[in-house]
């Protein structure tokens, strides 16, 4: 059974209906914003306490916390995923060219400052592989590692130092820089790294990790490659070296992964029904400790091992501020990098749990875990993929989990750090390489990203190719211009449709999708799907111009026309007076040209604006260049659906000049209400419209 509406009101232009419906208050626009600034201004108890509370926002979670209800369930997913922090922190660090220790030093410090000032709850902060790499880049290129230098030799600590302050220094300007977007409200720039850049950006990083791990998975000592091209040339230098891997740390690296990747892909498979995921990476991190040590394989077989790791606190060190000016554009990448993949992993565990995330919040979160940490020897932290999921899966409910976090890192710190001294940096690397598998399967997205946008896939397909092709740095700028220059492009061909009435309703369709949409007689309805501006506007006039056929050669014919029929008409009204005989010829003769006019030619044209998001100062200047032609050609020009912010832009260009006010209409119906009206002179102005 189907269901009719009939709808019986008057017609409305934009300026009656604001009249009928608009608001009464005339406040001007320097007062409002006066009233606001004076009310943020206003200093009062509650509002100090409000402020506390939203920029602190433990002072706001930690009152109403649930402690029978969640206290276990963060417990338990606070040290599952401390435990798991070591070893990929001391992994994490071989990526960034520091010392191991430096590694647990970021899985402390930012996880209990993220604890106190974020709002992902199920968010876990600490070291990441592809800011790590990011990271160790800028390392290299400022202390290459010299060849033939004596691991146990005080130049090899001072090379250490040299490094980490460096480190420490991109740590403390990506925290400068988070504060000072926080200060401007620049939390939104994280969207330009959209879905498609990110996914694929980590999966080609994740590339980079693997290749990069590979010399210490075959006990190459070979220096790290950076700059444009450094995949292939790491890979092209491991193939070269091949004949030189040590075979006991490749049998290291075989027996890890071969431990490593199936119960990693346990853990994922059957992560509904373990409580908490085995924990292969500690495990086999204290196994091939044990191994080594009662082996002596540094010795024996010359195998690399992590070395001294002091227990105790790091001294709190200055970070190398001489290299601010060195390090400043990568270390813009890496803050983007390391904001845009925190924030999508908080939203997405946000949405998935009904809480809300607060961008601008997020950066002052994680500036201040960058800044205070790099006074303590840290290198950049952000959120992580695996350790996120992991404290998701294990039932975390708070950002209190990071509490147990970071008390499992700290007695690792303080008692047992120096226990790791004979761990292979094989078995670091093999850590790192199994941590990428969530980044490796993202390719599973691709069949379904083709089937819902053909533009996105090649988004991610370009980022992809630019950073395993060129570099990290590079890559992800090229994936960002690329995804903007897709945005543009489908801006300036935003289709041009005429739009034909069903019959008997008020709904308006494209004809071209709707063939029993019929055109109203007279009147040419366009619509255009697209903001009008600078970049578009020749391609607006070129698709206006020929839905209604306004060629310059008909604009100067019809012109000249119609100064003809003026001319003649003046003469006969001369004529007339003179004489007082009426010339019944000619008005024969204007009687027809009319009728042929109206019956041949497009009286009306009716521009739909419902789609037209913004108008810039060229694309409103070409509204009142074509209204001016159209009038030339006896057209008259009608607007419907004008958005605020446009009809705005067009009064103040000066475009009411040209059209009468009378002509903008609030909807498409009303519009041809009026013009058919106008045809029969109806003695009332209302409209029946029935559906």
């Amino acid at each position: 059974m189907s269901a009719s509406v009939a709808v019986y009101r008057n017609i409305y232009t934009e300026d009656r209906f604001k009249q009928a419906y608009g608001s009464d208050d005339n406040t001007s626009g320097s007062l409002r914003l006066r009233e606001k600034l004076a009310g943020r201004c206003r200093c009062s108890r509650r509002a100090c306490l409000h402020l506390l509370r939203e920029r602190v926002p433990i002072f706001s979670w930690l009152p109403r916390y649930r402690l029978k209800k969640w206290i276990l369930g963060d417990t338990i997913a606070g040290l599952t995923v401390g435990i798991l922090h070591i070893p990929q922190g001391m992994a994490f660090a071989l990526l960034t060219s520091v010392a191991p220790i430096f590694g647990l030093y970021t899985s402390f410090f930012p996880v209990v400052l993220y604890m106190i000032f974020g709002t992902g709850r199920h968010v876990s902060t600490g070291t990441f592989a592809v800011v790590s790499l990011m990271t160790g880049s800028v390392v290299e290129q400022l202390v290459p590692t010299p060849l033939g230098m004596n691991s146990s030799s005080s130049e090899a600590a001072d090379f250490e130092a040299q490094r980490i302050v460096v480190a420490s220094a991109v740590a403390l300007l990506s925290g400068i820089i988070m504060l000072c977007m926080f200060g401007l409200q620049l939390g939104f720039l994280s969207t330009y790294l959209s879905e498609p850049i990110v996914k694929a950006f980590t999966s080609a990083a994740a590339f980079h990790v693997t290749v990069s791990q590979l010399q210490s998975m075959l006990g190459l000592r070979l220096p790290r490659h950076t700059g444009t091209f450094s995949f292939f040339k790491t890979l092209a230098s491991v193939m070269e070296n091949l004949p030189h891997t040590n075979m006991a740390e490749l049998l290291i690296s075989l027996v890890c992964l071969a431990v490593l990747v199936p119960v990693k892909e346990i853990n994922m498979r059957y992560r509904h029904r373990l409580r908490t995921p085995i924990p292969v990476e500690i495990l086999t991190v204290i196994i091939a400790t044990g191994v080594a040590y009662a082996s002596s394989l540094d010795s024996s077989y010359n195998i690399a091992i992590v070395g001294h790791i002091p227990a105790g606190f790091p001294r709190p060190q200055m970070p190398a501020f001489h290299t601010f000016p060195a390090i400043a554009g990568d270390t813009i990448a890496i803050t983007f990098v390391g904001y845009a993949v925190s924030v999508s992993l908080a939203m997405i565990y946000a949405d998935k749990h009904g809480y809300s995330i607060h961008p601008n919040q997020e950066l002052l979160a994680h500036g201040i875990s960058n800044t205070v940490s790099s006074f303590f020897t840290c290198f950049p932290s952000s959120a992580t993929l695996a350790t996120t999921n992991i404290l998701e899966s294990a039932g975390g409910y708070t950002q209190l989990s990071g509490l147990f976090t970071s008390l499992v890192v700290l007695i690792v710190l303080l008692l047992i750090g120096p226990l790791f001294y004979f761990l292979p940096k094989a078995v670091l690397a093999c850590i790192n390489v199994t941590s990428l598998r969530q980044m490796f399967l993202q390719f599973q997205d691709l069949p379904e990203l083709w089937r819902i946008s053909k533009i996105d896939f090649m988004v991610w397909v370009v980022t992809w190719l630019s950073v395993v092709v060129l570099n990290v740095d590079l890559g992800l700028a090229i994936g960002v211009v690329f995804s903007m220059m897709t945005v543009i492009c489908r801006t300036q061909r935003a289709g041009c449709s005429v739009l034909g009435r069903a019959s008997n309703t008020e709904i308006y369709r494209p004809l071209e999708n709707h063939g029993k949409c019929y055109e109203v007689p007279g009147v040419k309805i366009l619509t255009y799907n697209g903001p009008i501006y600078y970049g578009n506007r020749s391609f607006f006039r070129e698709e206006m111009s020929r839905l209604l056929g306004l060629t310059p050669e008909k604009i100067r014919s019809r012109e000249k026309a119609q100064k003809a029929l003026e001319k003649r008409e003046r003469e006969a009204t001369v004529n007339t007076v003179e004489r007082g005989i009426a010339n019944t010829s000619f008005s024969s003769e204007i009687d027809f040209f009319k009728t042929e006019t109206s019956e041949s030619d497009v009286q009306v044209v009716l521009i739909d604006c419902s789609s037209v998001i913004f108008v810039d100062v060229a694309g409103a200047r070409l509204f009142t260049q074509m209204c001016t032609e159209c009038q030339k050609v006896g057209v008259h020009v009608y607007l419907a659906n004008c958005s605020e912010s446009v009809l705005k832009i067009l009064t103040s260009s000066g475009l009411m000049n040209y059209i009468n006010p009378q002509h903008i209409f609030v909807t498409v119906h009303d519009a041809v209400m009026y013009i058919q009206q106008q045809k029969e002179k109806p003695s009332e102005n209302t409209t029946t419209v029935w559906v």
